[in-house]
């Protein structure tokens, strides 16, 4: 189940090669000693906190997985091997299997925060979806969209992701990404034209 909430989000933040490398220092430090491990915490708190409350409706559940993730980087550090993408990554991947393991075991419905420039985005996206289509109809057509179609979707038009960091989240590489976004995208289009 799939619930849908209207708010902005801001665009994801992208990396340069010389931050990936300072982050892969960081990495390799924390491999040595675990006690290195907390400018990894400090520097991506926030962002996998916001990941995970972003499909959420709960403040105390999001904390809670979201120390879930850490303790899970933090144990399995040792296996993380460079790869030359962002650790960050790494710690999203983790976020996103915990989320998907919470929403199994809770049955939980998941949030999508819709911002208005996203679903705009969006609509642009879809050839021949007429202008004249309703925010609900979109609404409800983006309900019928199995879990990980409405991930997909909500990184690359509400959390403004590129298909490169969607791919190092997801583990997808960057055609396969495309080409299952293109397809949802068709579906979208197929269920809002039944509507109008």
């Amino acid at each position: 189940m799939i619930a849908i909430t209207y708010m902005t989000q801001s665009a994801a933040h992208h990396k340069t090669v010389e931050q990936i490398q300072e982050e892969m220092e960081l990495v390799i430090a924390a491999q040595k000693d675990p006690r290195c491990f907390e400018p990894l915490y400090t520097r991506y708190y926030k962002t996998i906190a916001s990941f995970i409350y972003h499909r959420l409706d709960s403040k105390e559940e999001a904390f809670e997985l979201t120390s879930q993730v850490f303790y899970k980087a933090l144990e399995n550090l040792s296996k993380y091997k460079v790869q030359g993408v962002p650790f960050s990554a790494w710690l999203f991947r983790i976020a996103s299997n915990e989320l998907n393991l919470f929403f199994r075991k809770n049955k939980s419905a998941r949030f999508v925060d819709i911002d208005e420039r996203g679903a705009a985005d969006l609509m642009v996206s879809m050839e021949d979806v007429p202008s004249s289509v309703a925010d609900e109809q979109l609404f409800a057509a983006l309900q019928h969209l199995e879990e990980e179609e409405m991930e997909l979707i909500d990184m690359r038009f509400f959390e403004k992701r590129s298909f490169k960091e969607i791919c190092d989240i997801t583990g997808l590489n960057e055609s396969a990404c495309k080409m299952k976004v293109y397809r949802i995208l068709e579906k979208l289009k197929k269920k809002i034209n039944k509507t109008v």
